[in-house]
């Protein structure tokens, strides 16, 4: 099986500053990686190299057999979270639907046969998350839960093959936090598509993930969530002694310096 993103021994600089370097991954179709690493260590620029708009300095890249910016067409990419005002009139379906038709002039005609696909198209994409109770009503009333799920949607409106999510557990509450991963792992299993999602905290989404892509120290490492999220792995990354424990309702909780990896200051800061 052809891998849906390949790097190997990549290297970024930007500004002539190096953001991370010696960067190799491997991720399969309908697996599920957390990308994760505090703020500025370039969580959001391997996204950015995926979708061809970071080139490599150093290594290769294949996405999609491809090389990056090629196969974007075949990728769904959801930003760092969007807030919707209260008055956002937009309905979800309708957002939905610009997933669809946005890259295009025209829409097509009521009444006529590719009127009446899109229509079924986008209307099994929002069944498929779940959406269909609330996505005739304004994007703007809906709760930050329901918002998401029309996000994922629109995402995944055209059929891609690999899902880039920025951050999209970002604002929610915990209980809205673990069915966006149960959503996420179930269209990534029922479908074959793979999910490179980026948070901060991996606990949410511990027992969904495939894989771990953790950035820090100027480099990145990947593997397996339990040889990743280790004590050793982790100080080796940051230079400095990390312990990860294991509460009792199975949370990881990471402790040393510098500041413990899953907190990072300001959430919305760019990397």
């Amino acid at each position: 099986m052809n891998a849906a993103v390949a790097f190997t021994e990549a290297e970024v600089r930007l500004g002539g500053r190096t953001i991370w370097q010696d960067v190799s991954l491997e991720v399969q179709p309908g697996e599920l990686v957390a990308v994760m690493g505090p703020n500025g260590a370039g969580k959001s620029t391997l996204v950015k190299a995926i979708l061809g708009l970071v080139p490599l300095s150093a290594g290769r890249a294949i996405v999609l057999g491809r090389l990056p910016g090629e196969a974007n067409a075949d990728i769904g990419y959801l930003p760092q979270r969007r807030t919707f005002d209260d008055s956002t009139r937009i309905r979800g379906v309708d957002l939905v639907r610009l997933g669809l038709d946005g890259s295009r002039w025209g829409l097509p005609l009521p009444g006529s046969a590719r009127h009446s696909a899109e229509a079924n198209r986008v209307a099994a994409i929002i069944d498929l998350v779940g959406a269909g109770d609330h996505a005739g009503a304004p994007i703007g009333e809906l709760s930050g839960g329901q918002q998401q799920r029309i996000l994922i949607a629109q995402a995944l409106v055209r059929d891609p093959e690999l899902l880039l999510l920025d951050e999209p557990l970002d604002s929610l509450d915990l209980p809205n936090q673990a069915a966006v991963a149960a959503l996420v792992q179930r269209i990534c299993r029922e479908r074959d598509v793979a999910v490179l999602l980026v948070t901060h905290d991996v606990n949410p989404i511990l027992g969904y993930v495939d894989q771990v892509v953790y950035f820090a120290g100027g480099t990145g490492v990947a593997g397996p969530p339990d040889e990743v999220i280790a004590a050793e792995t982790l100080s080796r990354l940051y230079g400095v002694p990390i312990e990860v424990l294991r509460a009792s309702d199975g949370r990881l909780v990471v402790v040393g310096q510098p500041e413990a990896p899953f907190v990072h200051g300001h959430r919305h800061a760019h990397d």
